[in-house]
């Protein structure tokens, strides 16, 4: 399984989208989803592309999402090995389904099973 996607949290989207526009050139483009989301595209070749948006919490710091082939097998796997859920499984329309966990550190991580299915 592998980090597929990144995720930025952001006070001000609009300021954030400038400071890495301008330092790395990458391109954002606002999803058409149920909730105030950018994605953003890094480049080309190897590496990752992932999503801003707004900050939830003081102290939200960026996530990595890893694509799992189950949610609900990957959850049952994180918690025997001492991780903790932070967010239940939902579905992200038209994308799959998402959960988020921390690891025995306190890093916070997504998983991702895609299924644009999921409703």
């Amino acid at each position: 399984m592998r980090i597929v996607h990144f995720e930025l949290p952001a006070d001000e989207p609009a300021r954030c989208m400038k400071f890495y526009e301008q330092a790395f050139g990458w391109k954002f483009q606002k999803w058409d989803g149920p909730m105030e989301y950018w994605m953003i595209q890094t480049g080309e070749g190897p590496g990752i592309d992932g999503g801003m948006g707004r900050r939830e919490h003081p102290g939200q710091v960026p996530t990595n999402v890893v694509s799992v082939p189950s949610v609900d097998d990957t959850t049952r796997a994180i918690l025997a090995a001492g991780g903790t859920q932070v967010m239940p499984k939902m579905a992200v329309p038209g994308v799959g389904w998402t959960a988020y966990f921390t690891d025995t550190e306190g890093n916070q991580f997504g998983v991702m099973q895609f299924d644009p299915a999921a409703a």
